[in-house]
């Protein structure tokens, strides 16, 4: 089968549910084996955005707040929504600031993913951040958040580790490890990190 044919044929979709981030549609289908089937999708409406700021040190930061639909404490990098149309790197410099305080005068973008490509359609975007400068954080009022500074080699130690469960922040911190060498902020190595766990 060729990669690029979609084996799949939609009968009828609708929506089943919508509020302001997502929409929950039903589709009837016919599978790729050929039986009449259905299948539930999760379109967002915004792009996931991750920042990894690194300062001179070698430092990271990294945000921590309860997430609802988990019910448990989460570490993870700086993070946000991009609304469906707009620039994504202009969405990673307002979150870092309103989560951190911090902006970066130097962007790289690291990586695009999918985080749940068998139930939703979210892509994302992660960005390393360097350059920085402390400003005033400006949290929105729906996160309670706290900020720790840690050594990057501790930071990809934790997505190793199970400290740090989200994927978007696994991705992103470990793609900064391996484009720099594998060269963490303490000496070690990446993989010495990983050896040692």
């Amino acid at each position: 089968m060729s990669e690029a044919k979609n084996p799949w044929t939609t009968k009828s979709t609708r929506t089943a549910y919508e509020n302001p981030w997502i929409k929950v549609e039903h589709h009837e289908v016919i599978t790729p084996g050929g039986s009449d089937g259905i299948y539930g999708l999760v379109r967002y409406k915004n792009h996931a955005i991750g920042i990894v700021p690194v300062d001179n040190e070698g430092y990271t930061y990294l945000v921590g707040q309860y997430r609802y639909a988990l019910g448990e404490y989460s570490w993870e990098i700086p993070e946000g929504g991009c609304p469906v149309g707009t620039d994504p790197l202009e969405t990673a410099q307002r979150e870092l600031r309103e989560e951190t305080g911090l902006e970066a005068g130097e962007w790289t973008r690291l990586m695009e993913f999918h985080l749940s490509n068998s139930v939703s359609d979210e892509w994302g975007v992660a960005y390393l951040a360097r350059q920085l400068r402390q400003g005033q954080a400006e949290p929105e009022d729906t996160e309670d958040l706290r900020l720790r500074r840690v050594p990057l080699g501790e930071a990809v130690a934790m997505t190793l580790d199970g400290r740090i469960k989200d994927a978007l922040s696994i991705l992103a911190l470990q793609r900064v490890a391996l484009l720099e060498g594998g060269k963490v902020a303490d000496g070690k190595k990446f993989q010495n990190i990983r050896q040692s766990l």
